[in-house]
Order: C-alpha cells, then structure tokens, then sequence
C-alpha cells in the first residue's frame, strides 16, 4: 500500500507480484454458499434489508468483521474518520506519504492520532519493507520515530512478498518491534496469500489488496479456514457502492476479518475516504449483528 505524489515503484511492484504469484495461487476456493430460505424476506423487506440478508445468508461464517483505513490523507480527514460508529479497528498512518515516519514529527498527525486512539482505534505505524529490500536500520528506525512521536501501537510492514527465503528478515523485524512496542499488533501486507509461516509473524496478514474484479477470482489456501478470520485483512480498490456490498459478503466467505473497500482507484487510491464510506461501515456492523 505505498504511495507517492507519482505512481512508486513499490506500488508497481506490488501490482505486478500480484499478478505474477496470481497463477500460483490457484488452490481450490473456500467460499461457498450455503441454502438458505431468505427470498420471502428480501422481497417483504426491500433493498435495504436484501443488503443485510445478503450479508447474512453468503457468508457462512459467523464471526464479526471490522473496517480498517489505509488512513493515507490529510490529517483533517483523520477526524471524519475516527468519528465513524463503530470507529474503525485500526488507521494506518503514513505522515511522510511515502515509505515511513519521515524526517520529523508532524502536529497535525499528532493530534490526529491521539483523537482516533480516544475513538477506539489501534492505529499503526506506516513502514514500507520494499519487498525485503529495504536496510533493516531504515525500518527499526522508522519503529522508534512512530512510537516516540506519535504513541502508535502496532506497525503495519508493507510491500512484503511473503516468500520463505525472506522469512529471517521478518522475523527480526518483528522481534525488534515488538522490543519497542511491547504488546504491539503487527501487520504484514504481501498483498497475496504469503508462505504460511509468516502466519507466526504478524497478527494480521492482508492476503488481498487490489480491484474488485480481481478479488472475485482470487483463489484462498486450504490452510487459511485453519486460522481465525481476525488474522486476515482484505483491501478493495475501484469498486461501486453495489460491489462493496458483495465484497463484504464475499470477505466473510473467506474468512476474513478485517476488510477496506474504496471505489477510489489510481496511484494512490487511499487519499481519501470512498465515497459510500458510512454505507460501507454499516454493512460490516448489519452483517455482524450489531456487536
């Protein structure tokens, strides 16, 4: 989820590894649908309740699901979106917009943060890992910056590919954060469902990040239905209001907990909020019942 003032490289890598490990990912699907006798209520109920009855009868699983926000925008944006109900389970800051903490603590980020944690969201510290590339000096700093500037609790590692051979570098990584950040939540993003050790890793791993039309035929590992659907997060691009909907039902199908979905696309397509954002969160609150 790296993004620049111009398309960055690592956002074109990342793109391109999708669709390159994309053949390799075809492993049977766990998303299936279950009968259910719902087609009286839809039609009595109408387009808003057939939203809700959607969100219930597609996805078989039972377990709640919650927003996070790619929270790369302005800082007064921060304040719309940690006023949502339910606030967002986690924002993931990137002040500098590019591939950490930058150079200098920004106060309108401060208070930003501060105002989402008081809302009752994790939010993370943005470090871009340039797919295992990056010195690892570069990113421990970055974890030090992020917890003396801005208190966050946790780090989302990005541009990970999610390959074994990486693995000593990760877990290094996440040894030292959490030595920083005692308790911290950590979040890798390859973007694809990565080697299942680094399931040991992080506590949350995004396994998707791209458009709508490709999250349709993306294939999930018979390993991930062995995990809790709070280890996984799915991030959605370019998508309508109507498929944010099915995504969402979609999502709980395949086990997973944490979901963002936009119908912004582009080089940066998390520079603001979608555009059917409070649409979106009440969804994910319907179809979890309201808890």
């Amino acid at each position: 989820m790296s993004v620049t003032g111009s398309p960055p490289d690592s956002w074109q890598k990342t793109r391109r590894r999708m669709q390159r490990r994309d053949a390799r990912q075809r492993l049977r699907t766990l998303a299936t649908r279950p009968v259910t006798i719902v087609v009286v209520v839809v039609l009595v109920l109408g387009a808003a309740a057939g939203i809700t009855a959607g969100l219930r009868s597609e996805g078989s699983a039972s377990h709640c699901q919650r927003a996070f926000i790619p929270a790369y925008f302005p800082a007064d944006v921060w304040s719309q979106a940690a006023a949502s109900r339910p606030a967002p389970s986690a924002m993931i800051l990137n002040p500098a917009t590019g591939i950490g903490a930058g150079s200098a603590p920004d106060p309108d980020y401060q208070g930003a943060a501060r105002q989402a944690k008081d809302a009752g969201s994790a939010v993370l510290g943005y470090s871009s890992t340039a797919d295992g590339l990056r010195p690892i000096g570069q990113v421990e700093a970055d974890v030090r910056n992020y917890k003396a500037w801005y208190g966050v609790t946790g780090i989302f590692l990005d541009s990970v590919n999610g390959v074994s051979s990486e693995l000593p570098y990760y877990e290094h990584l996440t040894s030292y954060i959490h030595k920083i950040i005692p308790g911290a939540s950590i979040w890798l993003n390859p973007g694809i469902y990565p080697d299942q050790q680094y399931m040991s890793l992080g506590n949350v791993v995004v396994v998707f990040e791209g458009t709508y039309a490709q999250y349709r035929a993306a294939q999930v590992p018979g390993w991930a239905h062995a995990f809790p659907a709070t280890r996984f997060a799915n991030t959605i691009y370019g998508a309508t209001s109507a498929q944010a909907i099915s995504a969402i039902s979609l999502s709980r199908s395949r086990n997973t907990a944490y979901l963002y979905v936009t119908n912004l696309a582009g080089a940066n397509p998390y520079d603001a909020l979608p555009s059917y954002w409070s649409t979106e969160t009440s969804a994910l609150d319907t179809g979890c019942g309201g808890q």
